[in-house]
């Protein structure tokens, strides 16, 4: 490898990667399975918010029916350390098998729910699952390629992520339409089956030294269970505290206080026993390398930005610019297409520049474009969100990508699911903070120029009814801008966290 950003470290005992003893047929089935997972769990965000009116006249349950997509992402995010640290102790196969399986499990038990309670439970039992589908996956990909062909795996993955967010509320629509809405999580089995045939005839764990052989023995009689009980409830009672604080009750009310009050002293509770613990879910070690350090907090910084499209264009572009269901959707999956292509070429850049300094050119052109969009005529033309969206999506494929890849090459087999479990999980947490706090900034805004206590439901609802007046269309205008101006800031403290604390060149364990 050349270019500047990519360095050596020979400080940590370096392991035979799977690339290396992997025929290309056998390769190309896994390859084959990774990617039906990642769209097993990649559809499940989005195939079933089409099918929510029918599922509510249905199962009943308005008012609680946001937790269908709340409890799957709490389960997903709080369990993505945990199986890391599983799958760099008894290997990835098995992680991924058992993940698979309890995910499909959910699958079924959802397709059988009889209300709405239970359709809920039986989503946070698909996100068990689906933690280990997201993070196993990733990892897996790093251990089935070396460095150099990294990119195009990456790519793959990505291609799949952005297939389902385009293809996903439509087969939901046409399931819920002409179906049934539960054929929407049994289309998961087949899937599902074919993925888990192909993982348990062709993968195979790579061949490691007798060294890493006899500690990963020893690490399995001393598991963190307490660890991962303890992250499992703090992520639980903070990711409450911040989907539903200004949805189910006010922010400062008791039941917010509590939660957050519960919150810290789990947080406490984690830190205590994470230091005792022998082999701790979450290491200290993924906090103290600078390298890991910085790609968490950037890809942090990326899921709090990213709510911003996510979440609110689709209403900008039907309130604003007044398009139907159908075209606000394609503004919004365009950047879909320009992401996963950026991410391929990615390669040809931070080979000659390095990865920090690519991945700092796609976030600090992500800034740019977030911080054009408040300066958008009102109410413009479809064409001009449409371009800042494609724009966008290239920009941040050439961020994210040399980042996983990077960080990925930078530690061995045995530390790999850690690390990758880390920098997602923060991802991931990033995006649950963002819905949180780009929601309190919306309705900040509505109703400081409405001049009254409205926020985005509301007015939302007033606009699909017909009744809302050009003030409140300005409003709405105003919100978004806002929430992408903050968007265009957390692009930003990326930028200035890979300037300051990542190291100018990678440090590349050499590959046997």
């Amino acid at each position: 490898m050349q270019g500047e950003g990519i360095g050596v470290d020979d400080t940590r005992p370096s392991v035979r990667e799977s690339a290396q003893h992997v025929s290309p047929h056998r390769r190309g089935a896994v390859v084959a399975a990774l990617m039906l997972a990642m769209a097993l769990a990649a559809l499940d965000s989005t195939i079933v918010s089409t099918a929510v009116p029918q599922i509510v006249g249905d199962l009943g349950g308005f008012s609680v029916f946001s937790w269908l997509f709340s409890g799957y992402l709490l389960a997903v995010t709080v369990t993505l350390p945990v199986y890391g640290k599983l799958s760099d102790t008894f290997g990835r196969k098995p992680v991924l098998v058992a993940g698979s399986a309890v995910f499909l499990l959910g699958s079924l038990l959802c397709a059988v729910a009889w209300n709405m309670g239970a359709l809920i439970a039986f989503r946070i039992v698909q996100g068990l699952g689906g933690g280990a589908l997201q993070g196993t996956v990733q990892t897996l990909a790093a251990d089935l390629y070396p460095l150099e062909e990294r990119p195009k795996i990456q790519a793959k993955l990505s291609t799949v992520w952005a297939v389902a967010a385009v293809a996903g509320p439509g087969i939901g629509g046409v399931l819920a339409a002409y179906a049934d809405w539960r054929w929407i999580f049994l289309v998961n089995l087949p899937i599902g089956a074919v993925a888990l045939w192909l993982i348990v005839r062709h993968l195979h764990e790579p061949q490691r030294s007798a060294r890493d052989k006899a500690a990963t023995t020893a690490t399995r009689t001393r598991v963190d269970w307490a660890g991962a009980l303890a992250v499992f409830a703090c992520g639980g009672v903070l990711l409450t505290a911040l989907v539903q604080g200004g949805v189910a009750w006010p922010w400062l009310s008791w039941p917010s206080l509590g939660l957050f009050g519960t919150g810290v002293a789990l947080v406490a509770a984690v830190v205590l026993i994470e230091r005792r613990a022998a082999e701790p879910i979450i290491p200290g070690w993924v906090w103290r390398r600078r390298t890991i350090a910085a790609v968490n907090l950037a890809l942090g910084a990326l899921g709090l930005l990213m709510v911003a499209p996510t979440v609110f264009l689709p209403t900008y572009a039907q309130s604003v610019l007044g398009l139907a269901p159908v075209a606000a959707g394609f503004v919004l999956s365009v950047w879909t297409l320009s992401w996963p292509v950026s991410a391929a070429l990615s390669q040809h850049v931070y080979r000659r520049i390095g990865f920090r300094n690519t991945a700092m050119l796609g976030i600090g052109t992500a800034a740019l474009i977030l911080f054009a969009f408040p300066f958008l005529p009102y109410p413009g033309a479809a064409w001009q969100p449409t371009l800042l969206m494609l724009l966008l999506g290239g920009a941040l494929g050439l961020f994210q990508l040399p980042l996983i890849v990077g960080v990925q090459s930078t530690v061995g087999w045995a530390e790999r699911g850690t690390t990758t479990a880390s920098v997602l999980f923060c991802r991931q947490t990033g995006q649950t903070v963002g819905a949180a706090v780009f929601g309190a900034v919306a309705n900040g805004v509505l109703a400081s120029r409405l001049g009254g206590a409205s926020d985005l439901d509301s007015v939302t609802r007033a606009l699909d009814a017909g009744t809302a007046s050009e003030t409140t269309r300005a409003a709405i205008a105003d919100a978004v801008h806002a929430v992408y101006m903050g968007a265009g800031c957390a692009a930003a403290l990326a930028f200035a966290v890979l300037l300051v604390l990542a190291p100018r060149r990678f440090p590349v364990l050499k590959e046997q």
